[in-house]
């Protein structure tokens, strides 16, 4: 079942990225690689510049083009500085990797070598096409996060769904014993209290009823608001989808 998740998640990613990226393949397999389902989780909480100072010592740059990017994405007044913040960085990795290139091939490691060869590419092409890398960038994390935000409020109706159902079988349970308890006590009653007693049963009967069908409207009712925020929420997709198409 998990699986089965993921493959749907990854899937649904595959499919917006391709429409953000229409017919520019190497776009696509560039962002591919770089974006991520969950920005809020998988890219680092420090700050571009802490993590541009930690990748200047251990060569890895990679989280720290991946916070330029979602900061960049979130930032369109700043695009011009980020653009040239991603390109800056993109130069960096270029000598880092030139350098590391330079020694396995002293080493004869040509395999490794070719690799190191591809990543100097990518990196070439982040820095040509740093504007487009995030224009698509925006989109695609605006939708994420707006699905992230949707996706927590779906929970937390369904937290409140389970906690009406708690609540109505711990009422259930309150009523079950103090029927218990009153047909208990009418056995020690004489004639007239019994009588008395099962008139109070019934008062007490009619109104757990109308206090059960008030829960359950109001069950009913929470059910129709989910559907017209399913509803709304759909089409709320479907103009982002639009707009997208439109940009």
């Amino acid at each position: 079942m998990w699986k089965k998740k993921e493959e749907k998640k990854e899937e649904k990613r595959e499919n917006l990225l391709k429409e953000l990226c229409g017919d520019d393949i190497r776009l696509y397999d560039f962002l591919s690689a770089c974006l991520y389902e969950t920005p809020l989780a998988a890219i680092s909480k420090e700050d571009l510049d802490t993590l541009t100072e930690e990748a200047e010592k251990s060569g890895n740059f990679r989280p720290a083009v991946d916070k330029a990017i979602f900061e960049g994405a979130q930032n369109p007044g700043e695009r011009e500085r980020y653009v040239k913040v991603i390109q800056n960085l993109a130069s960096k990795t270029i000598h880092a990797t030139e350098q590391e290139r330079r020694k396995v091939e002293e080493e004869g490691l040509t395999d490794h070598a070719a690799s190191l060869g591809r990543r100097i590419e990518n990196q070439e092409f982040m820095s040509e096409r740093a504007e487009d890398i995030l224009n698509v960038a925006s989109k695609f994390y605006n939708e994420k996060l707006v699905e992230r935000e949707e996706h927590g409020r779906r929970e937390a109706r369904a937290q409140g769904r389970k906690e009406a159902d708690r609540e109505e079988k711990r009422i259930g349970d309150l009523e079950k014993k103090g029927r218990e308890a009153r047909i208990e006590e009418r056995r020690k009653m004489g004639r007239a209290e019994k009588r008395e007693a099962k008139k109070q049963d019934k008062r007490e009967a009619l109104a757990a009823e109308e206090r059960k069908e008030g829960r359950e409207e109001e069950r009913k009712e929470a059910e129709r608001e989910e559907t017209r925020i399913g509803e709304r929420e759909k089409e709320e997709r479907e103009a982002r989808k639009r707009e997208r198409r439109g940009n």
